[in-house]
């Protein structure tokens, strides 16, 4: 009896071992499921929004290509999601190529995306990286489904499988919108920044698959499969960036010479027989083959209509052109120049085709460099200013469009003195003629008093300013009084003539009346109306 008793405690020693042994590991494998669903989640945020800052590159206009890119994303998502019911077969083998389809697809797709805008016509770039977009969103929107299902399958109650799985896919994304902004896009760009997060996803299913080896035919071959796409992606993070950087040459007509990502926009410098460009975000700032004709149109107007020049705000202008033209009045005390980008100013000032051609304009004593945003700069500032000149990119996107705005105007018009002259660049009048005069009508809403020029600059075209003074605006007494290229008097005043075509009374296919709008953050007009207009150019 006692040996049977013995036997009996033996027996259920021995299953509660086993039954522990069995809860520790489904236990286990739950954790690895949570940590995969967290890990790939950072993957797909970093792909959703790493999509989205490609577009904006490219195609311009960040808010429309973000919006679209994550609404396409999440789209993709939602199908992916449906689309998970039908994978009924091995879900740990499912997952794993899930994550191999991510990681070639999402891996390639910004190399690919270059190649495409450089080599195929225009539209198939946005076409391709919709599509893209849409793919990769759908193949993440299958992925946690799956794992749910497999944690279910381990013994994980629906509810709480659900609700861990679901905070380390929100958790992760978080992480993920962080680790985009903060260290991948500034330290990697968007080629090497795509190839890396790949290999992550990769990483994730060759562990996942090593993890549940054990419930996986043919494991080997699954593993050397990844194992050659962690290969492949590796040599795209180690050559892919060159090879896209041979597609973005041809995207210039010109060598590059200087090529960076800084932390707001990319920064390219080309060169052809003596002829030096800057573009910013793929959009020409200068050429030095006739740059001057801007650069005076823009200074001297200003210099020679205020009554006593002698403290400047130049807001933008890192590349010290603007600087180079007020270097030559004595009178003047203070050059405060306000650019967002210490990697553009840091250029001006040290590069040597950039000093050359702006006279080694930093130098000058007289000269305060501020990196900062100029909306914010003029809401913090308490100095006034004889002049400001608003040398600043056109307004193709909302961080620039506020820049363009009434309340912006607003606060220029309250820190300058009276006497003083502002002059503001402001797009071409013949190009995009109705978001010359919004501009224009803006800066009049300030209850500033304007002039209006144009100039010929063959690398950009016909070429529009706004000079604003708090007085009525005379130029009888104007005299260019310094060494000029190009303005003289004579051409100043011919500038202020405006053809039927581009004058301030526009209108419209039927033949009604165009009135020009008002641009303020509320409601910004300006950037719709500036992507209409240049779309055809």
């Amino acid at each position: 009896m006692q040996s049977t008793n013995v036997s009996r405690l033996l027996f259920l020693q021995k299953k509660t071992r086993e039954s522990s042994f069995m809860n520790d590991l489904s236990l286990n494998k739950s954790k690895a499921i949570y940590w995969a669903s967290g890990i790939v989640s950072i993957c797909g945020i970093i792909f959703e929004v790493l999509f989205g800052a490609a577009g904006s590159y490219l195609l311009g206009d960040g808010v429309k290509q973000y919006t679209l890119t994550i609404s396409l994303f999440l789209t993709g998502m939602g199908i992916g999601a449906a689309v998970s019911e039908k994978v009924t077969k091995n879900l740990i083998l499912s997952f794993v190529w899930i994550e191999y389809a991510i990681g070639i697809l999402g891996g390639f797709s910004i190399f690919i995306l270059f190649g495409v805008t450089a080599f195929l016509s225009s539209g198939m770039d946005a076409f391709f990286l919709y599509f893209i977009t849409l793919v990769v969103g759908a193949l993440t929107g299958v992925e946690l489904p799956i794992l749910i299902r497999k944690a279910n399958e381990i013994g994980i109650t629906v509810q709480k499988s659900t609700a861990k799985v679901l905070f380390s896919d929100y958790a992760g994304g978080l992480i993920g919108g962080l680790l985009f902004v903060y260290l991948l896009r500034p330290q990697f760009g968007l080629v090497k920044t795509a190839f890396l997060v790949a290999i992550i996803n990769v990483v994730v299913a060759l562990w996942v698959l090593y993890y549940f080896k054990s419930e996986i035919k043919h494991y080997r071959r699954h593993a050397i499969s990844g194992l050659i796409i962690l290969f492949v992606l590796t040599l795209g993070v180690l050559f892919g960036e060159k090879t896209a950087f041979l597609f973005e040459q041809k995207l210039y007509q010109d060598p590059i010479i200087y090529h960076t990502q800084t932390d707001y926009q990319q920064v390219i410098l080309t060169k052809e027989q003596g002829d030096l460009r800057l573009f910013l975000d793929g959009q020409l700032q200068f050429s030095s083959d006739d740059e001057y004709r801007y650069h005076e149109t823009l200074v001297h107007t200003a210099v020679a209509t205020a009554d006593n020049p002698q403290n400047i705000l130049i807001l933008g202008g890192g590349d010290g052109l603007a600087l180079r033209e007020l270097q030559k009045y004595e009178q003047i005390e203070t050059m405060t120049l306000v650019d967002l980008d210490p990697i553009v100013t840091d250029l001006g000032k040290h590069h040597h085709e950039l000093t050359v051609l702006n006279n080694h304009a930093f130098e000058d004593e007289r000269v305060k460099i501020v990196n900062k945003d100029a909306f914010q700069y003029m809401k913090e500032d308490d100095t006034f200013y004889d002049i400001i000149l608003v040398d600043l990119p056109d307004p193709n996107n909302e961080s620039l469009n506020k820049l363009y705005t009434l309340e912006f105007y607003q606060l220029l018009r309250n820190h300058l003195l009276p006497g003083g002259s502002m002059m503001v660049q402001a797009t071409s009048p013949t190009f995009a003629t109705e978001v010359y005069w919004s501009i224009n009508e803006t800066i009049k809403a300030t209850e500033l008093y304007t002039e209006n020029f144009h100039v010929d600059i063959p690398s950009f075209g016909d070429w529009g300013f706004v000079l604003a003074k708090r007085e009525p605006i005379s130029l009888e007494d104007v005299d260019i009084s310094v060494d000029t290229k190009f303005l003289t008097n004579e051409v100043l005043e011919g500038l202020t003539a405006f053809g039927k075509d581009i004058d301030e009374k526009m209108i419209d296919s039927k033949g009604m009346p165009i009135e020009p709008e008002v641009n303020t953050l509320i409601h910004p007009t300006l950037i719709e109306k500036y992507e209409r207009a240049w779309k055809s150019y």
